[in-house]
């Protein structure tokens, strides 16, 4: 932990020293516990590995269309998100990106994603219902294990792999 522990909230921006903001790199906001709002820029293209992992306090986030990948555990264990956007242009999204979030309600999952990875949703207790889009084909091994309060998940006909527990305990 550093001085981001103390982060209440932060707003990304667009320019930086005359450059655009284009990532969010790896472990950039690890363990800000503190943490309730982020704003990211329609500049940014991709959120790294952990960028926002164990963010304790973190109530909502909204993904910008920008956005094409999310890295592995991106909001892991954020104990306080309750609800998740995933912007239309993001393709590939790493394993365990939700894992944890347990006060999880709804999320969104945009049309260009064509695989949910291990684990994604895995621990998210509180998630109620998910509608999976036709571009996903693939569905990762225990993708929504945990998931105690999910009563209703749509698969399209187009998936042709659901791995091992995906729905367990």
């Amino acid at each position: 932990m550093g001085t981001t522990q103390y982060l209440e909230t932060v707003e990304i921006p667009a320019i930086y020293k005359g450059k655009a903001v284009t990532q969010i790199l790896d472990y950039a906001f690890l363990e800000a516990i503190n943490l309730k709002n982020i704003v990211i820029p329609s500049s940014v293209t991709s959120i790294g590995v952990e960028a926002f992992a164990h963010c304790a306090s973190l109530l909502s986030i909204t993904i910008p269309d920008g956005v094409t990948s999310i890295g592995d555990s991106a909001f892991s264990y954020c104990e306080s998100l309750m609800s998740a956007t995933i912007g239309n242009g993001v393709t590939s999204m790493g394993r365990s990106v939700f894992t944890g979030c347990s006060s999880l309600v709804s999320v969104t999952i945009p049309a260009g994603i064509t695989s949910i990875g291990n684990f994604t949703f895995s621990g998210c207790e509180s998630l109620t219902s998910v509608t999976i889009p036709d571009s996903v084909k693939s569905i990762g091994k225990s993708a929504f294990s945990g998931c105690a309060s999910l009563t209703s998940v749509m698969i399209p006909n187009g998936v042709t792999s659901i791995g091992d527990s995906v729905f367990s305990g």
